[in-house]
């Protein structure tokens, strides 16, 4: 579902946040991305759902290159960023009918979604309120609800968990495995590595831009903890 080959991107001034990074992930799994700050992880998922540019290396989503065919790569991609901004003179409701009529979404569909992930995360009462008045923790419920409703071909999630209360947080791993299901791939940078041990079929390391380590999950952690083994690689001592 995406592909990346031989990724790289270079800021103005000559910093290079990601070097030659290749990875694939596939329909129907989910790969957790971890990283400390600054490792990249950011700058990977902006570039794959199209926010930012890129010159070296080559981006595929269903088949469709991020360089040469930007609209329908995206059309099939829903990126939830880890601050999401929002339309907040607009209600709940209202920003979710608008990207819903962004994306095609029919009026039977779209009304069934929303019923189903804002009863979900508890969110139904505040949908008529406008969003400027919500919580944080709201603010991510309700962007989630949007990316979650389009049923993207590929789900991206940039510290998804970081705000989330328990209990919403229980919730999201619950519709992550039922996208999983329909054949979705989720691709998300984590630093809440419990999560990553438990939710990810594969898991990929990066450091310094870097790939370090990717693999099945089982297979990197072993009789270890995910955190012991992310704390011996970031520490240098991976081959």
């Amino acid at each position: 579902m995406l592909t990346i080959s031989h990724f790289s991107k270079t800021y103005p001034g000559g910093k290079k946040a990601v070097d030659d990074l290749s990875l694939t992930v596939r329909g129907g799994e989910i790969l957790g991305f971890i990283g400390h700050n600054g490792a990249g992880k950011t700058t990977t998922l902006r570039c794959v759902a199209g926010i930012l540019n890129f010159t070296e290396g080559e981006i595929t989503i269903d088949g469709h290159p991020m360089q040469g065919d930007a609209i329908e790569a995206k059309r099939v991609t829903a990126f939830l960023p880890d601050n999401p901004d929002l339309y907040e003179f607009l209600t709940g409701v209202a920003y979710l009918a608008f990207i819903a009529d962004l994306y095609d979404i029919p009026k039977e569909t779209r009304e069934a979604r929303i019923k189903k992930y804002a009863d979900a995360f508890e969110l139904t009462g505040a949908l008529g309120s406008p969003i400027g008045g919500y919580s944080h923790g709201m603010k991510q419920k309700l962007a989630l609800i949007s990316a979650l409703m389009r049923a993207p071909r590929l789900l991206m999630l940039d510290e998804p968990f970081v705000g989330l209360d328990p209990q919403a947080a229980f919730v999201l791993k619950g519709f992550l495995h039922e996208l999983c299901e329909q054949g979705t791939a989720v691709f998300f940078s984590t630093h809440v590595l419990e999560v990553a041990e438990k939710l990810c079929d594969r898991v990929a390391i990066i450091k310094g831009g870097k790939l370090i380590k990717l693999g099945d999950t089982a297979d990197i952690v072993g009789d270890e903890s995910l955190e012991q083994v992310f704390l011996e690689l970031a520490e240098g001592n991976h081959a």
